[in-house]
């Protein structure tokens, strides 16, 4: 597949917005920054200079700069402050610098926002230290079952997390420790309490210290909502019970809020003095990432999105009720920075669990790998992060004004004026003022907003399933089992009945009960099998109530996983596309049932148009494994199952290519032949990363092998679940080589046929190495070269020269691949006696034709006289006996094209080739929709009269005749 990576407005461009440097557009209108410069005008020079000229790149002070203005605050020099009155003026100071690098120095939103995050982790690694300490000082350290120190994490949620922090926001905070336990006590052993009292008189000390207000005010409103159970659950949790309510009682909108969840203090838990990450924080994050990211599509999300998002809606409804200046909220309302967050974070949740790329917390950074990953279209992406960047800015300049924390815009007209001025607004863009001109920018950027948000989430109320308006049951009447089955057709009324007495369907929730029904009347409806009207008559097509019962068959182990009732129904087309490919054929049906999770592949964009692309393919799993080891899950299990996912995802986008008709049997066969390459690619490069004993160790040094693939695999007509024939070779003159890539060769095949969770990926012949089965797994190319030679006195037989004639150099060097082509077209250009070689072929066909036993009056297409196998004996024998004489011949470009070429040297009759090449094709075409349908490709003879005559004709032309002597 082709990715578009999308150019979306980076946080340090101003998104086509002409900055002016305009005198009233300067940061002394906020009358927030008057106060500050009023009252501290002497210590404003506490943080680093500003820069001389406004066109000189800035910066916001960073945790050293912070660090020392905080320390000279407490010098008694600067007033002596304490720590509280300290981090407060500390707060008023960097704030009034956001207001004049934001305004009057355009800095970037990252700039700003980094600038108040920092501010945000200084204060609360001060506040924990200096909590801390004054509680060892009474109870001593908190300390775990084996006596050492119980380690304890504030986490940053939302903005602080992402690193989004906005210039008058709250933050939400969790407070997470170690493991219940209890305190040492102070030096004479006394007053001791548990870790649970111990980490809660933290959180209350640190509270005080940054949100009380005082005579400088606060440092930060702190906001402990989002941990378990709320304002009812308990200010510090440890990790046992963490884990135990991410299992039993977290909620969908939850997993939104953890998405951005991270570790701010202390910092002695993010990184040690010599800035080495602490494994603890990795540990929280394994807690974390499998409540955020599911393994499977999850899709549940949506619908408590939908409901939250109605929540805030109508919050900010009733606010504005009576007060219309409200409604212009540039957060909460219709289009707002609330919108686009949640539009993201819903994408990120949705497919974290199979795109690791996407577990990152910037809106802006999650946009653009969004985009990269072909889930949003570039433009869609680059036009929602042109609308956040403009509105947080916008956030921003309405909180410069008085310090408070409101979305709302102003209703002054000097204050709007500043606001559009300040941006970049002079009234010259149509509108004839400044005001003017930057609501209609606004306008027009929450319109994009909402309309993306619309199309993702619909937006729907509650309401009866809207594709049952034409249905005979009543809008308002309650949907059940038993008024579906009278809907239905009478001969899937046993089927039905069966399916529903199933204890898994028994046991769901009222709520999954009610999908699972609307689910399967939609899908009566769409296959026509429930009437459309009160007096219509059912008339359901020959493959529809098979397509109802597979969907039943499909759903029934899958009843657990409600995720995937949701994603059927908030997709439609997707649950269209299911149904056509159920009613196509058995084998579609089977394979969503080992790999339920590839479902989702029918919503993409380019489905049927799209073809598979091995480049994309290879890039996309190595920026995954890139990004799982960046996470820290790069471990082998979840490489093996990033592998399966792919090549699972790729095969049913084939599949599903195929059944809709859209691809040739050839262009399938192809297809699955590249996607098998890639995959050799990619997991030898990833075996022999994994290696631990190998003697090519410099950077860029790969393994020296060579993968020959022959049968299907070599002629590149792989079919769905075909096994790979594959032979190794290997060109290394090292003393350690032999060893080093037969542990290789070891590896990757368990890595190709393990089962995992995911299933596993192919199964593996290597027969046709030197000596079969009893030969070494890899040899040398030497050996190999010989014994294809007949060299020496261990040599290959002539059906293995047969094999020859379709064998292929897959994956190694170029120059060892030249080797390989040239030791194959020795091979099949080699001096034979014909009428020798006529016998051996014919002998084999034989026998071949006497293990496969067919019922009078059936046609096997492969195995019958006549068929498939027929067509490729005779290449085979028309390869090794004439390429000698006949450059054409030697390529391997498949029976269909050989024959052509044969007949074109004149070495079969005029016409006999073209028919049996036809005949060839049509041949393939039965065996592979007898493949789909999982059954033996048999026809009655009668069906395939002409093929069988023209195969015939090309065997008695090859065999029969001294012309094909």
């Amino acid at each position: 597949m082709t990715r578009n990576v999308a150019s979306p407005c980076q946080p340090d461009d101003a998104c086509g917005v002409s900055v002016s440097n305009e005198t009233d557009a300067k940061a002394d209108h906020s009358r927030y920054v008057q106060r500050v410069r009023r009252r501290y005008a002497d210590l404003l020079n506490l943080l680093p200079p500003l820069p001389a000229s406004s066109s000189e790149r800035v910066s916001a002070p960073d945790f050293t700069a912070l660090k020392h203005a905080y320390e000279r605050l407490r010098d008694p020099e600067h007033g002596g402050h304490d720590t509280g009155a300290a981090l407060r003026v500390l707060r008023q100071l960097v704030l009034e610098r956001m207001a004049v690098l934001d305004v009057e120095h355009q800095a970037p939103l990252q700039t700003i926002c980094q600038g108040m995050t920092t501010l945000a982790e200084f204060a609360l690694e001060t506040a924990c230290s200096d909590a801390l300490a004054t509680l060892d000082a009474i109870h001593g350290p908190a300390n775990k079952a084996d006596g050492t120190r119980c380690k304890f994490w504030v986490l940053g949620m939302g903005k602080l997390g992402a690193r989004e922090l906005n210039v008058s926001s709250d933050i939400d905070l969790i407070y997470v420790y170690e493991e219940d336990g209890e305190t040492a006590g102070d030096a004479q052993g006394r007053h001791r309490i548990s870790n649970h009292e111990y980490f809660a008189k933290a959180v209350r000390a640190m509270g005080g210290l940054l949100a009380d207000v005082t005579e400088h005010g606060f440092v930060f409103r702190v906001d402990l909502a989002l941990r378990p159970n709320g304002n009812s659950g308990p200010t510090a949790c440890s990790l046992d019970a963490l884990e135990a309510y991410f299992h039993a009682q977290g909620r969908e909108w939850e997993r939104l809020a953890w998405l951005k969840s991270r570790v701010v203090a202390p910092r002695a838990r993010i990184e040690d003095s010599s800035g080495k990450r602490d494994d603890s924080v990795m540990a929280l994050r394994a807690l974390v990432t499998p409540f955020v990211f599911r393994r499977y599509l999850d899709y549940n999300v949506f619908e408590a999105l939908r409901v939250l998002h109605r929540q805030i809606r109508e919050h900010a409804n009733k606010r504005s009720a009576g007060r219309p200046e409200r409604s212009n909220d540039v957060k909460l309302s219709r289009g707002g920075i609330r919108e686009i967050e949640f539009i993201v974070q819903l994408l990120q949740v949705v497919r974290g669990g199979q795109f690791p790329e996407l577990r990152t917390r910037p809106t802006l950074t999650a946009l653009q790998r969004l985009a990269a990953a072909g889930l949003m279209p570039a433009a869609t992406a680059a036009a929602l992060a042109e609308a956040y960047v403009f509105l947080r800015k916008v956030e921003h300049r309405i909180q410069y004004l008085d310090d408070q924390q409101t979305h709302v815009l102003p209703t002054q007209d000097a204050d709007l004026r500043w606001i559009a001025r300040s941006l970049g607004y002079l009234g010259s863009r149509g509108c004839g003022s400044d005001i003017c001109d930057f609501l209609t920018q606004l306008d027009a950027h929450r319109e994009v907003v909402a309309q993306e948000f619309d199309t993702l989430l619909g937006n729907r109320a509650p309401g009866p399933d809207k594709d049952c308006r034409r249905c005979s049951r009543p809008a308002d009447a309650a949907l059940s089992f038993e008024n579906l089955r009278a809907h239905l057709p009478v001969d899937l009324h046993e089927r039905y009945d069966l399916w529903r007495g199933q204890p898994r369907v028994q046991s769901l929730s009222e709520t999954a009960q009610g999908r699972l029904l609307r689910l399967l009347e939609r899908s009566a409806l769409m296959l026509k099998l429930a009437p459309q009207g009160a007096d219509a008559v059912i008339r359901p097509e020959p493959t529809a109530t098979l397509a109802y019962t597979r969907l039943l068959d499909w759903l029934e182990p899958l009843l657990r996983r409600e995720s995937y009732l949701a994603l059927l129904l908030e997709r439609p087309a997707v649950h269209e596309r299911l149904l056509r490919l159920l009613a196509a054929a058995r084998w579609p049906a089977r394979y969503l049932l080992l790999h339920p999770g590839v479902i989702d592949e029918l919503a993409g964009r380019e489905l049927l148009t799209a073809r598979f692309d091995p480049i994309a393919f290879e890039n996309e799993l190595e920026t995954r494994r890139k990004a799982l080891r960046d996470t820290g899950d790069g471990d082998e299990e979840a490489l093996l199952n990033l592998l399966r996912r792919a090549h699972h995802a790729e095969v049913f986008r084939t599949l599903a290519r195929d059944v809709e008709g859209h691809l040739s049997v050839e262009q399938v066969a192809d297809d699955l032949s590249a996607l098998a390459d890639a995959v050799l690619r990619v997991s030898t490069r990833w075996c022999w990363d994994a290696l631990r004993k190998k003697h090519r160790t410099e950077p860029g040094d790969g393994p020296q092998i060579g993968v020959i693939g022959y049968g299907k695999l070599g002629g590149k007509e792989l079919g769905y679940g075909s096994d790979l024939d594959i032979v190794f070779v290997y060109e290394d003159a090292h003393e350690d080589a032999p060893e080093v890539y037969a542990l290789l060769v070891r590896k990757l095949v368990n890595w190709l046929t393990v089962k995992t969770g995911e299933g596993d990926l192919y199964e593996i012949d290597t027969a046709l190495r030197p000596n079969g089965n009893s030969g070494l797994l890899i040899t040398s190319f030497d050996a190999y070269a010989n014994y294809q030679q007949q060299r020496g006195s261990n040599t290959a037989w002539t059906w293995e020269h047969q094999a020859m004639t379709r064998a292929r150099f897959v994956l190694g060097a170029e120059a060892l691949r030249e080797r390989f082509d040239a030791v194959r077209e020795t091979v099949i250009c080699a001096a034979r006696d014909p009428h020798g070689l006529r016998d051996e072929i014919l002998g084999m066909r034989e026998r071949v034709r006497l293990a496969h036993a067919v019922p009078e009056g059936q046609f096997d297409v492969k195995q019958s006289a006549g068929g498939m196998m027929d067509v490729e004996f005779a290449v085979q024998f028309l390869v090794l006996s004439q390429s000698a004489h006949h450059h054409e011949l030697r390529r391997n470009s498949g029976n269909i094209a050989l024959l052509h070429a044969a007949e074109a040297a004149g070495l079969v009759p005029t016409k006999v080739g073209a028919a049996a090449a036809n005949a060839y094709r049509e041949l393939r075409r039965i065996q592979h929709q007898a493949r789909l349908d999982e059954v033996t490709p048999q026809v009655p003879l009668a069906q395939v009269q002409s093929e069988r005559a023209a195969v015939l004709a090309l065997w008695a032309a090859v065999f029969e005749s001294d012309k094909g002597l």
